[in-house]
């Protein structure tokens, strides 16, 4: 059975956050809020709970996972960023956008798109998330959670828990999230793509 942490979404208990980022380094797959939904995540070389996450999602091996990042400067850690790119993410993050670049070798090949060898990227505007990747020291694997058999995803963290107690190892409630998952930008060519509209305007992306 998961743990249920309620942290606080401007000022995360500290204490909370180092056993979250304990529960995360040991393997463990937790759920966290974020500035746009609730989302899955886990350590990003532990392929065990990365292929949990795939199984509570149903998620093919076609699927881009998200490398919730710190800031820009553990983006290019990740992608290669050339100096148009980097002018856009500087612009639009923090921010609910999550942006498609090619992936260094630093990122396990199982977590790239097969044919692309790319990644998703992107950092959250979220207190709770900083926190949590400030204590890890690294970025989290992640995905929105949307369960396949869902109309509308989860927004209150006690209905997460009561669905996915069993199959996660963290739910934790940051008050209630939005339902809508990011803006997904594909910067791959030289002019960029929105590839979903979510949160986040498109119109902004240029």
């Amino acid at each position: 059975m998961s743990q249920f942490f309620a942290i606080h979404p401007d000022n995360p208990q500290p204490r909370l956050i180092k056993q979250a980022a304990k529960i995360v380094q040991d393997g463990g797959v937790i759920v966290y809020p974020t500035d746009s939904a609730y989302a899955l995540g886990c350590q990003l070389a532990n392929k065990d709970a990365v292929e949990r996450i795939r199984q509570i999602r149903q998620l093919t091996d076609k699927h881009n996972f998200t490398l919730v990042c710190r800031d820009l400067s553990e983006i290019s850690t990740y992608a290669i960023v050339d100096n148009a790119a980097f002018r856009l993410l500087k612009a639009h993050t923090p921010g609910p956008y999550t942006f498609i670049l090619r992936a260094t070798s630093e990122v396990p090949r199982r977590l790239l798109h097969p044919k692309r060898n790319t990644i998703g990227l992107r950092v959250p505007d979220s207190k709770i998330v900083r926190a949590l990747l400030d204590e890890l020291d690294e970025p989290l694997m992640s995905v929105t959670l949307a369960l396949p058999d869902q109309e509308f995803p989860f927004v209150d963290a006690q209905d997460i828990y009561e669905s996915l107690q069993h199959r996660v190892d963290l739910v934790i409630d940051g008050g209630a999230c939005g339902m809508t998952p990011t803006t997904v930008v594909d910067l791959m060519q030289e002019i960029p793509t929105i590839l979903r509209v979510g949160k986040g305007d498109p119109s902004a992306i240029s």
